[in-house]
């Protein structure tokens, strides 16, 4: 599912009333306040959905796809999810 199908699905569950405009925007705020907490506390937990957190991955050796030669992969920080009880397979 991309993004305009979200939209849809969320102007659909929102009601007849809603617009495709401010389906996207209730999404698009709903991003950016995962993104800002994020930024914050480094750590979002939606009860039942999941939970998004800051984690680092460490430096590592890796090789150059082109010229196969070996290269060094900086640690750099990445955001993980873990997802909650409703959104498992079988929940």
């Amino acid at each position: 599912m991309n993004k305009a199908a979200l939209v849809d699905e969320v102007q659909k569950l929102l009601g007849d009333g809603t617009s495709k405009a401010s389906a996207e925007r209730a999404l698009d705020a709903v991003l950016d306040a995962v993104k800002h907490g994020l930024k914050r506390d480094k750590e979002v937990s939606l009860v039942g959905f999941g939970a998004f957190a800051i984690a680092t991955r460490p430096a590592r050796r890796g090789f150059n796809p082109h010229t196969k030669k070996p290269m060094k992969i900086r640690a750099m920080k990445t955001v993980r999810f873990k997802a909650g009880g409703d959104l498992r397979p079988g929940a």
